[in-house]
């Protein structure tokens, strides 16, 4: 069945022909919606190719690939207000490490999913490329022991690799 009104509310920016984009980051402008099947297990991935953030030092562009991946329990984050989310890191200065933790907590934090990873593919400055890779699994399930799993095994398979450069 098609979502009814009741299950749209809350989505303000989809198909708003008056989107105002914040460059500044802005965890506010995440939005979600109830995962119509919460009896499941199943990932929900998100590919941002263009992603953009500065150094915190030089201010110079650092430009990534940001992956998404989460197995959703409650809620789900709404792809236009993920979109607008990453938008705003557009001119926040921090170390590669940290953008790729601050965007999974503020994810968990809106979501609470059972499980999630961000994986930032930083194109090289100076040389060298730096890829961050983080995760979650919620705390006392098989999640959990997803999680550690995923982090042990992160990067040793093929499936794993992704090259953006």
């Amino acid at each position: 069945m098609p979502r009814n009104q009741d299950e749209l509310t809350g989505i303000t920016l989809l198909g708003n022909q008056n989107t105002q984009y914040n460059y500044s980051y802005a965890p506010e402008v995440l939005e979600t919606f109830d995962n119509k099947h919460p009896d499941n297990d199943y990932w929900v991935k998100f590919n941002c190719p263009e992603f953009t953030s500065l150094c915190p030092i030089t201010g110079q562009p650092d430009f990534a690939t940001i992956y998404i991946s989460y197995i959703p329990e409650i809620r789900m984050v709404e792809s236009k207000s993920l979109k607008l989310y990453l938008l705003s890191f557009r001119n926040h200065g921090d170390f590669h490490e940290d953008v790729v933790n601050i965007i999974m907590k503020d994810l968990i934090k809106v979501m609470q999913p059972r499980y999630i990873e961000v994986w930032g593919k930083f194109l090289p400055r100076g040389g060298i490329s730096i890829d961050p890779y983080c995760n979650y699994g919620k705390p006392d399930t098989r999640y959990q022991e997803l999680a550690w799993h995923r982090l042990r095994e992160h990067d040793l398979h093929f499936m794993d690799k992704v090259d953006n450069r």
